[in-house]
């Protein structure tokens, strides 16, 4: 599953919204039904990950934590705690919980960005804060895939 690109979309009165088409092609594709959404973890937009990606990122997360270990168990209880199950009504459309919306300043309008396994969605004015300029983003690129010789 390979989500690219960028949409923008709107919310409706209810903060309900339509999953693009072309993300929802792939999902049907790889016989995806349900979603899990979370807030990401390290930048202020959400995240919806198909519920096999989930389980996989589980699976490699439970894994690399003990149980025995108390700090461990708090990040796993913590990780798998904030999270809400989605599935996509006949339209094509999903609830994002106003908690959500909240806890990534989403608005009305809203960014869908593919990212590979996992789909996040921005709140506007937050997609474009976290933009770098195209001179650092060449910059960054080139250093981080630079061969060393």
């Amino acid at each position: 599953m390979r989500f690219l690109g960028n949409i923008e979309a709107k919310l409706d009165v209810k903060g309900r919204a339509f999953l693009p088409a072309t993300f929802r092609k792939i999902l049907q594709t790889g016989g995806e039904e349900s979603l899990v959404l979370r807030k990401d973890v390290f930048q202020p937009c959400l995240v919806l990950y198909p519920e096999s990606v989930w389980n996989e990122q589980m699976d490699a997360m439970r894994q690399r934590l003990n149980r025995w270990n108390k700090q461990h168990q708090q990040v796993y209880r913590q990780f798998v705690s904030e999270v809400e199950l989605i599935s996509l009504d006949g339209n094509g459309r999903f609830l994002i919980p106003k908690r959500y919306q909240r806890m990534a300043a989403i608005e009305q309008d809203i960014k869908f960005v593919g990212m590979g396994d996992t789909i996040e969605i921005w709140g506007i004015q937050k997609a474009e804060e976290q933009q770098m300029s195209p001179e650092e983003f060449t910059k960054s690129l080139e250093e981080l895939m630079a061969i060393e010789e």
